[in-house]
C-alpha cells in the first residue's frame, strides 16, 4: 500500500495548537446545542446546507477582504469537492439525522470515536502518523473518559435506534477520512483561510441540488428567532471559525492530533456549564477529565517517551 508523507512536514502540537485545539472543542461543542435547537423546525437537509451556505458566505468574504490569492490549478478545487464531501455532506447529514432519534449525550459519546477511526486510516495511509500502542492506549482512555464525563445516562441509549447510532458512528468515520485527506492542502501550499472557503463552498454546491429536491424550503414554515439565531451560530461559529481553526490545525500537527478536539468538547462544555450557569461539577466529572488528560498525554507521546 502508498503511504502519504511530505518528508519536508514537521509535526509539532506545541503551546498554541493546544490553544487552538481548545478553542475548536468550545466552538464545535456549541454545534450540538444549535443542533438541537434548529432541528425541531427545519428538516435535515435545508439545516445543513444553511450551515455550510452560510459559513461560505462568511469565509469568500474573509478571503476578498484580506486579499488571498485563490488556487489555479484543477487539482486544488478538486481536492475542495473531496473535502465537503467527507468533512461536511456526509457527516453533518449523518449527525444531524441521527441526533433526530438518540440523545445528544449518546451522539457525543459515538462522536468521540473519530479518534479512534484516524488513528487507524492515519496509520494505514500516512508514513509520518504510524499506529502505535500507546496512541491506541491514549485513543481507548479518551474515549473512556468522555463517556464517564457524559454519564451512564447516555450510555442506556446504547444498542436501541441502531441506525440512528451507525449514522453518528459513520458521521465520525467520515471525520477521521477527512483529516487524513486534508493533509495535501499543506502541500499544495493553499492558505488554511482559502481551503476552509473552498471546503465549504464545495460543500452547498454539492448539497444544493438533493436539499432542493427532497425538502422543497419554499414549502415550509419561516422558522422562529430562536432556530434563526441558533442557525447563524452554527454557520459563523461552529463552521466559519471553526473551520478556520481546523485546517491551521491540520498543517501544523496532523490529522490524529486534531481529532483529539473531540475529546475536549464534552470537556469545554461542562466546564462553561460550571462557569456561565454556575452548575456544579460531580466526581465523575474530574474522573473522566482525568482520562481524557491522560489520552491526550499518551497520543501525543513526549511525556512517555521521556
Amino acid at each position: 500500500m502508498t503511504t502519504i508523507a511530505d518528508p519536508a512536514e514537521r509535526l509539532t502540537m506545541g503551546r498554541a495548537e493546544w490553544a487552538m485545539l481548545l478553542a475548536l472543542s468550545v466552538l464545535w461543542g456549541g454545534s450540538f446545542l444549535f443542533v438541537g435547537i434548529a432541528v425541531a423546525e427545519l428538516p435535515t437537509l435545508t439545516l445543513v446546507w444553511l450551515r455550510v451556505a452560510l459559513a461560505a458566505l462568511v469565509l469568500w468574504a474573509a478571503v476578498a477582504a484580506t486579499g488571498r490569492r485563490l488556487p489555479r490549478a484543477p487539482r486544488v478545487w478538486a481536492a475542495f469537492l473531496g473535502m465537503g464531501l467527507l468533512n461536511n455532506v456526509i457527516p453533518f447529514s449523518l449527525i444531524v439525522a441521527g441526533q433526530q432519534s438518540i440523545a445528544s449525550g449518546l451522539a457525543s459519546i459515538l462522536n468521540a470515536t473519530t479518534p479512534l477511526f484516524t488513528v487507524a486510516v492515519a496509520g494505514l495511509l500516512l508514513a509520518d502518523e504510524r499506529l502505535s500502542r500507546l496512541k491506541l492506549c491514549g485513543v481507548a482512555a479518551g474515549l473512556a473518559g468522555v463517556a464517564v464525563m457524559i454519564g451512564p445516562d447516555a450510555l442506556a441509549g446504547l444498542g436501541t435506534n441502531a441506525l440512528a447510532q451507525l449514522a453518528v458512528l459513520g458521521g465520525a468515520l467520515s471525520y477521521a477520512c477527512a483529516a487524513v485527506f486534508g493533509r495535501r492542502f499543506r502541500r499544495m501550499r493553499v492558505d488554511p483561510l482559502v481551503t476552509a472557503a473552498g471546503q465549504v463552498g464545495a460543500a452547498t454546491l454539492l448539497l444544493s441540488p438533493a436539499m432542493l429536491i427532497v425538502d422543497r424550503p419554499w414549502t415550509l414554515p419561516m422558522p422562529g428567532a430562536a432556530t434563526c439565531a441558533a442557525v447563524l451560530g452554527l454557520a459563523v461559529l461552529s463552521t466559519a471559525l471553526a473551520y478556520l481553526l481546523y485546517f491551521r490545525i491540520l498543517a501544523r500537527a496532523g490529522a490524529t492530533s486534531l481529532s483529539l478536539v473531540t475529546f475536549l468538547i464534552p470537556v469545554s462544555a461542562i466546564l462553561l456549564g460550571g462557569l456561565v450557569l454556575g452548575e456544579r461539577l460531580a466526581p465523575t466529572d474530574f474522573a473522566g477529565m482525568a482520562c481524557i488528560a491522560l489520552g491526550l498525554a499518551a497520543v501525543d507521546g513526549r511525556i512517555f517517551r521521556r
